[in-house]
């Protein structure tokens, strides 16, 4: 299966949301997917890692690719510090973008414990309409909140991020 793994904003020109002890976003996604992408390959899945700054770009790139699944990773940021959690978006409800949402933030949230936001729809997201295979956009947990920061900047954090949506992916690919 070809996959897309996309890590959201770009170092050195879009940090994307910035957490109060300077942790950028787009650090934390470039490392996420880097280890998604390894965690695919190892068990044969063709696996392609894009981080461009622009998002035309990063949807021809997959286009181009063939890929039969697009996730783009991200951390979410509100004003509201206390706001924690992960959700995961889709396309529109029903259909293959819906369950592989699904699979994605079931695992996050049994292997991470993080607060479940649920799967969401959001027919505006340039990526998950640009696409052409289900696409899903990843908010693994707020930036903007202290404690999900300290998890998104740990070692163990990111792995364990990364494992689950590695997962989630398999589950989804192992169902159709």
């Amino acid at each position: 299966m070809k996959i897309t793994i996309n890590a959201g904003h770009y170092p050195g020109l879009d940090s994307g949301a910035v957490g109060a002890s300077g942790l950028q976003e787009a650090d934390v996604t470039k490392d996420i997917a880097g280890r998604v992408v390894d965690l695919l390959k190892s068990v044969g899945h063709n696996a392609l890692f894009v981080q461009k700054n622009e998002l035309y770009e990063i949807t021809q790139l997959s286009n181009d690719f063939g890929a039969d699944l697009f996730i783009s990773i991200h951390c979410n940021a509100a004003e509201n510090t206390d706001a924690r959690g992960t959700e995961t978006f889709a396309y529109t409800e029903g259909g293959d973008s819906d369950r592989l949402a699904a699979c994605i933030q079931l695992q996050i949230i049994d292997s991470m414990g993080t607060v479940d936001h649920g799967v969401k729809y959001h027919a505006g997201l340039y990526v998950l309409r640009n696409t052409n295979c289900p696409a899903v956009l990843v908010e693994c947990a707020f930036i903007s909140n202290n404690e999900d920061e300290a998890l998104l900047a740990s070692e163990d954090g990111k792995g364990g991020f990364a494992r689950a949506i590695a997962r989630g992916i398999t589950d989804y690919a192992a169902s159709i």
